[in-house]
């Protein structure tokens, strides 16, 4: 592959039979050449997340200024404040992440492309991350439940409570993302549980946590379909999980993978920052597109800018 800056030489290590791969070789920035943003695309898109060590020379403006060559950002959050409107923080010091299987976002219409992910302060141990890959697991369905699927649709929202999924008593200080906040504007969107890849033309299961219901079924329904789906999107055979250390970059295309940050690390310190890159509105195998419910997040897709 073609070299980035200091005209180092690009390679590419696959980590997992189904998704992950490392790159070496890039000194990620806003600098990067034309060819080399390629070769880490072309590789993002064949092993759905990639990452990168020893990246210390990023700060805040540098990691959004390399995601923006993938494409256009987003804002950080639709409701989450944050000092940089286009860097999203994560800070826990009791053990707390998002530690449930979840796809960045998916309760808006425009779900984002790619997500950047950088380790500032990393825990001596635990507070590795697992990824899954949504496409494998809607190859591997059966006959019978790809029929199913592929007509059915999901509601999405974001009047989830991180706090309590946690069994931590104390977790209310330590929530990965302030609920009240994170709730604070209330979207739904109903996406297809099938959407087809605007890049790759794949199918991938649109699912995670973020999943009120199944449209047409009841709540007991939905929890039980949802379960089989979920289930087999996580298989371990279908996961990737990396071991982060400070300096750390992963970039996930969020189109078709969900991860799982886990929180095991007890007291100690862990930060991460994250870009998103806008993505598009999911299209169905028969042709249609995510509608929304409820909220407007326009201006967390910074749609004045994509059309202008």
């Amino acid at each position: 592959m073609t070299a980035g800056l200091e005209d180092r030489t690009l390679t590419v290590t696959k980590l997992g039979g189904r998704l992950g791969a490392r790159i070496d070789g890039v000194q990620l920035g806003g600098g990067l050449d034309p060819a080399t943003v390629a070769d880490v695309r072309a590789a993002l898109l064949a092993h759905k997340v990639v990452f990168l060590r020893g990246q210390h020379h990023l700060d805040d403006a540098e990691q959004a200024a390399f995601a923006s060559l993938l494409g256009p950002l987003t804002t950080a959050h639709p409701t989450v404040s944050t000092g940089d409107s286009r860097v999203l923080r994560f800070e826990a010091t009791k053990g707390m992440a998002a530690n449930s299987w979840h796809t960045d976002v998916t309760f808006v219409d425009r779900v984002p492309a790619f997500s950047v992910l950088r380790g500032v302060t990393m825990p001596a141990y635990g507070g590795t991350t697992v990824w899954a890959n949504t496409v494998t697991a809607y190859d591997a369905l059966p006959a019978p439940l790809r029929a199913l699927v592929d007509e059915l649709w999901a509601v999405h929202t974001n009047e989830y409570d991180y706090v309590r999924e946690a069994e931590d008593p104390d977790a209310e200080d330590t929530a990965a993302l302030p609920r009240d906040e994170f709730a604070s504007t209330v979207f739904e969107t109903e996406h297809p549980v099938v959407r087809v890849h605007p890049e790759t033309g794949e199918r991938s299961l649109v699912l995670g946590h973020f999943v009120k219901r199944f449209s047409g079924l009841n709540s007991a329904e939905s929890v039980a379909l949802f379960t089989l789906l979920q289930n087999r999107v996580t298989k371990l055979e279908n996961t990737v999980r990396w071991t982060w250390s400070d300096g750390d970059v992963a970039i996930w295309d969020n189109r078709a993978t969900q991860h799982y940050a886990v929180a095991d690390f007890d007291t100690q310190r862990r930060e991460v920052r994250r870009v998103t890159v806008s993505g598009d509105v999911p299209v169905s195998v028969d042709g249609r597109r995510s509608r929304v419910l409820r909220g407007d997040a326009s201006a967390y897709s910074r749609l004045d800018e994509l059309i202008s």
